[in-house]
């Protein structure tokens, strides 16, 4: 191809200027610069726009996803130890309140329960036989107390009769010993005489005799005496057997005390036997473990055959009649959370959201719950946002097939404003 040629399809190049191509490549990447700026000028008012709206949509609300599905769960325990003889619930079923859930074997209490009732009425009788011994004890108390009384002044009257006969007696000793003297000294005096011939024998006989009579009628009285002091003694010993006696009567007041008190004790151990039929029976009763509330049996760890311990766990029940939600927000979001506030939840498990309030703020973070608190006295303190625990009840009938099980993860947003 000649110079020519070339020029002439090429008249940028003959005429020396510029070819027109990358001008127009420069225009359109510029046009194209400016249509991306306005693009993105666009996409950032669109995202401002979002974010503000978002804000005042948000504004007033705080959320956590620190929280769950809470209920009561009511840990069945056997209340007196056995062995288990049946089973009546399986794990993860419904039951309502009273329903037998194990049996445990009887025999053993119900032999308990005969002996208790056998003993309550051995405490019965005793306690008639103590009652009817009361009025017997006043009245024989009484009569021997005015008997014992009479006794001692019959004892005494005969007492003061007996020193009075003593006395007699001992006078009558006297006499008969001054006339046994006069009588001795007669017959000295005669018997001198008859010797003598002054006096008859016939007289000195009659002086003997007198002598001989009262020697005897001495020794009468001496008798006399000595009978007078047995009779003395024995009066003198009544007398002290009817005090003694009388003494024993005056306890009579002492005696009826005593005999209710024995009222009194036979009372106390009647209730200490019923109090032991009452709780023969119980355990009686416990042998059957009986559901205390309606819910779903869970955690089953009881079979058949098993020897249980007071206390030990068997079931769980678990309440699913009513459900809360435990959110633990952090510190920093509970400025203006208060009671009453409307709630939003979100379940996890079901994706629906359900409506709620704010029942109760926690006492205490839960850190302070905790089996071993944090002790920033040791030195080593690094500070740590806090969260505290919040009760949001749900709205009635918001759960009407019972699917919320206690642990469950949901969101909840509470509406501060």
């Amino acid at each position: 191809m000649t110079p020519s040629q070339r020029s002439s399809q090429n008249p940028s190049a003959a005429t020396g200027r510029a070819p027109e191509e990358p001008a127009n490549g420069i225009v359109a990447f510029l046009r194209q610069r400016a249509q991306t700026k306005r693009t993105l000028l666009a996409v950032a008012v669109v995202l401002a726009a979002v974010i503000v709206l978002a804000w005042l949509a948000n504004r007033g609300r705080v959320s956590t996803n620190d929280a769950q599905i809470d209920a009561h769960i009511l840990p069945v325990s056997a209340r007196v130890g056995g062995t288990v003889v049946a089973v009546e619930v399986e794990d993860n079923r419904p039951v309502e309140t009273g329903t037998v859930l194990v049996r445990l074997d009887p025999t053993d209490f119900e032999v308990t329960l005969r002996r208790a009732k056998a003993d309550r009425a051995a405490a019965e009788a005793a306690l008639s036989a103590a009652r009817s011994g009361v009025p017997i004890t006043s009245a024989s108390s009484g009569g021997r107390l005015e008997a014992a009384e009479a006794e001692v002044r019959r004892a005494q009257a005969a007492t003061a009769s007996a020193d009075a006969a003593l006395r007699v007696a001992q006078a009558r000793t006297r006499e008969a010993q001054a006339n046994a003297d006069r009588a001795t000294r007669d017959r000295d005096r005669f018997e001198q005489l008859v010797n003598k011939d002054e006096v008859s024998r016939q007289q000195y006989d009659a002086a003997v005799a007198a002598a001989i009579a009262a020697d005897a009628t001495l020794e009468a009285a001496e008798a006399a005496v000595q009978q007078a002091e047995e009779a003395q003694r024995q009066a003198h010993d009544r007398v002290a057997q009817t005090e003694a006696d009388l003494r024993a009567a005056q306890t009579a007041p002492q005696q009826v005390e005593v005999t209710k008190a024995q009222v009194a004790l036979a009372e106390a151990r009647l209730e200490q036997a019923a109090a032991a039929v009452e709780k023969a029976q119980l355990d009686l009763d416990y042998t059957v473990v009986k559901a205390a509330v309606s819910g779903v049996v869970s955690k089953r760890a009881v079979e058949p055959g098993q020897v249980v311990l007071p206390g030990q766990p068997l079931f769980a029940l678990v309440d699913l009649d009513d459900v809360w939600v435990t959110a633990n927000f952090k510190e920093t979001k509970l400025a203006h959370v208060e009671p009453g506030q409307p709630a939003r939840i979100k379940v996890d498990a079901f994706g629906h959201t359900l409506k709620g309030h704010v029942d109760s703020i926690g006492a205490a973070t839960g850190a302070r719950f905790s089996l071993l608190p944090p002790e920033n006295a040791s030195g080593n303190y690094v500070k740590v946002v806090q969260r505290v625990p919040v009760k949001i009840v749900l709205e009635p009938d918001q759960d009407p097939e019972r699917r919320l099980r206690p642990g469950l993860s949901v969101v909840p947003t509470i509406d501060t404003r």
